[in-house]
């Protein structure tokens, strides 16, 4: 598997149980901790902003708080986002940014990926712990449950 194919696979991982998170997010809205819709927002609103450092397009805000349905169409747009950049740009291709405080940056789209990646797994992480202490039993997010 090439690296674009591996992050074609990643990204659809985290599609898939960003998608299944909403739901369960959904059915147990009112026993959220006050913190678990903005975090999750903010994971989605995240990725949207790489892909816009990426594509030049407008950005999300970072702290931006959507509702889960939004949250739900958002991560089907960025997933849709990401794959055509796979497929349009070079893993190597370096992108300058600017960041949230304003200090330029440059990195390379396969840094980029790699890290939008590992932020959805830090924050998922952080939604899961939120559901079991909420009484909530997660579903599994594995990557290795996904790929069985």
């Amino acid at each position: 598997m090439n690296m674009k194919e591996f992050f074609k696979d990643i990204f659809a991982y985290h599609n898939h149980f960003n998608q299944k998170l909403t739901e369960q997010l959904l059915k147990n809205e009112i026993k959220l901790p006050e913190r678990t819709i903005p975090l999750f927002s903010h994971s989605i609103n995240a990725h949207q902003i790489w892909n816009a450092r990426i594509t030049g397009k407008e950005e999300l805000g970072v702290h931006e708080v959507h509702s889960l349905r939004e949250c739900a169409r958002f991560d089907n747009e960025n997933y849709k986002e990401t794959l055509k950049i796979l497929e349009e740009r070079e893993l190597k291709d370096s992108i300058s940014y600017s960041n949230s405080k304003g200090v330029e940056f440059s990195n390379s789209i396969q840094e980029i990926l790699f890290h939008i990646a590992n932020h959805f797994s830090h924050h998922k992480g952080q939604i899961i712990s939120d559901l079991r202490q909420s009484g909530i039993d997660p579903i599994v997010t594995d990557y290795i449950f996904y790929k069985r």
